[in-house]
């Protein structure tokens, strides 16, 4: 069982394989990540494992906290992200560093992250629906029309497709390639674009 990786989103560029093609390709550099919590049945009710990520100043992180990363390691670190697993393998230990060795080049990964927030849009750009005639004394240009049956039922189905916030919403790309790796620098070019904006986080599991 391998564990996932949290990346930031450096930003996006393109290259040329091997082919001659240009790839569009998005660039992620991993974080310094660290066990810091290993959870059992027998002690938590369901096995996982919790990660520390994007170390901090001491100042900046809280008593609990403190206490919390006491167990585990020396650094501070100031967010956490938990993995759940089927079962505890031994070789993860408290204070371990997680590498990008379950990383290799060609290989397929899942990407999880925020898609950048849009604000409050209307039905065409939300929902990609058609605008209405543009003449003929038509005054239905981008309304959203009819939204319901009539009298009965006398009121709107949930979830009927209407204006509203577009974005801010987790996704995950479930087959995204590793077109170049860079253990030294710990930076993973992804083929592809990827969710978010310039240095959000992102979460990153071998399939």
């Amino acid at each position: 069982m391998k564990l996932g990786l949290v990346g930031r989103k450096v930003g996006m560029t393109q290259i040329f394989d091997n082919k001659g093609s240009l790839l569009p390709v998005s660039i992620v550099k991993i974080e310094p990540c660290c066990i810091t919590q290993i959870k059992t049945t027998e002690t938590d009710g369901y096995n996982a494992i919790q990660i520390g990520y994007t170390a901090a100043k001491s100042s900046k992180i809280t008593k609990p906290i403190k206490g919390h990363l006491k167990k585990a390691t020396e650094n501070s670190f100031r967010y956490f992200k938990e993995f759940r697993v089927p079962e505890i393998d031994e070789k993860w230990q408290l204070g371990m560093e997680l590498a990008l060795d379950q990383f290799e080049i060609g290989q397929s990964i899942k990407v999880t992250g925020t898609s950048i927030g849009k604000g409050f849009t209307g039905n065409q750009k939300r929902n990609n629906f058609s605008r209405g005639p543009m003449t003929h004394g038509s005054k239905n240009h981008r309304l959203p029309g009819s939204i319901g049956a009539g009298t009965t039922p006398g009121r709107v189905y949930p979830g009927k497709k209407m204006a509203g916030q577009m974005g801010n919403k987790t996704v995950t790309l479930k087959n995204t390639e590793i077109v170049y790796l860079n253990e030294t620098e710990k930076l993973l070019i992804l083929k592809g674009s990827v969710p978010g904006k310039k240095d959000s986080f992102l979460t990153l599991t071998a399939k």
